[in-house]
């Protein structure tokens, strides 16, 4: 069996990330192999980066997580706006207190937001656009606010039923 030193220099790292992306057909240990060494070579680069490539890389998978979420035709009770607020303070290895800071927020007001007691205002909206330099646009957080309030509307039938005494008259006709 091949050391991963002897597979490096025997392969690039192109040729390895192609084997395992195009695998040939090899025995299981030389798959093993490979991997191995790939993820060897991954480490190494993820050691190398820059803490602004991996604050660049971290908030990137955040933006595109949001993104896939908002495209999604399903709700996930789990994933609301202050699910995802809070991961990009963390992301960013911030407190939150530090973070209401630099937008001017009331931490109070911030925790309220993240922990779902108090909906976002739209200058918190639009601060977060600002602080991500336009990274996450408003735009994006207003969506997950408003995925958030069709699931409201079509699941809360409470709130219907309590507004149908209001309602004096209504058309005799649906379609």
């Amino acid at each position: 069996m091949k050391s991963k030193k002897e597979t490096e220099k025997k392969h690039t790292p192109k040729e390895i990330a192609e084997s395992i992306v195009f695998p040939m057909s090899a025995d299981a240990n030389e798959r093993k192999e490979m991997i191995s060494a790939f993820s060897e070579i991954r480490k190494r680069y993820k050691e190398q980066q820059s803490e602004e490539s991996k604050l660049i890389a971290n908030l990137l998978q955040l933006r595109f997580l949001i993104e896939d979420y908002l495209k999604a035709n399903s709700f996930n009770k789990e994933l609301y706006f202050g699910y995802f607020l809070k991961e990009y303070i963390v992301r960013l290895e911030k407190k939150n207190k530090q973070f209401a800071n630099e937008i001017d927020v009331d931490p109070t007001e911030l925790s309220q937001i993240i922990n779902r007691h108090r909906k976002p205002t739209d200058k918190i909206i639009y601060r977060l656009e600002l602080h991500s330099n336009r990274n996450f646009p408003a735009v994006m957080w207003f969506k997950l606010l408003e995925k958030e309030r069709e699931y409201e509307l079509m699941h809360n039938s409470a709130i219907i039923e309590s507004e149908k005494k209001y309602v004096k008259e209504h058309l005799p006709f649906s379609f």
